[in-house]
């Protein structure tokens, strides 16, 4: 099959899947920073998050499209940033994170194929190896971007969760409805 036509059926697949994601679950260091972890001298931690990608992720609220944090460390920023962006499903400090994969299915009745996830470590592996929509972002390690479906132009921290909010929203036709009033004169 010409190159050609093996993006364009794997980017029509990629559509249709997205079109029917109800729940993305992001993984938090790598994911929505950029992986370091600053400490200051009295132990304090910083992260930080990327303004765009936020905004992607309440739009993506707005539209009824569940979001969730599953990380295997534990920040209270972590817990600052999901209640600035209205994401009440927040899991830290998890060994499992598949675990909670399972029990946030179970809780709200979605199957893998209505759930998207973006990871970027090795530790995402056994929920990108279930979800409908396995995601990774630029950098992430070669052995996890073997699992992706689909990978990020950008890099953890610098956008790449817009990426993925926007193709979820553009997939289901709800793109236009959230941006219009913005480029309205």
């Amino acid at each position: 099959m010409p190159e050609t036509a093996r993006i364009k059926k794997i980017n029509r697949k990629l559509v249709a899947i997205a079109k029917g994601i109800r729940l993305l679950i992001l993984d938090v260091d790598g994911v929505l920073t950029d992986g370091r972890i600053i400490l200051d001298n009295t132990g304090n931690e910083y992260k930080a998050f990327h303004v765009r990608d936020g905004h992607g992720i309440k739009m993506l609220i707005k539209a009824g499209i569940r979001v969730a944090l599953i990380t295997g460390r534990s920040s209270k920023v972590v817990d600052i940033r999901a209640r600035e962006l209205g994401i009440s499903e927040v899991f830290q400090n998890c060994k499992d994170k598949a675990e909670i994969y399972q029990a946030l299915c179970l809780k709200y009745g979605y199957k893998d194929s209505e759930v998207a996830f973006v990871g970027d470590d090795i530790v995402d592996a056994p929920v990108l190896g279930r979800v409908g929509l396995p995601v990774v972002v630029s950098d992430a390690d070669p052995e996890v971007r073997k699992l992706a479906l689909f990978t990020t132009e950008r890099a953890g921290g610098r956008g790449a969760v817009r990426e993925i909010s926007d193709l979820i929203l553009k997939a289901k036709g709800l793109w236009q409805g959230m941006v219009g009033e913005y480029f309205t004169v």
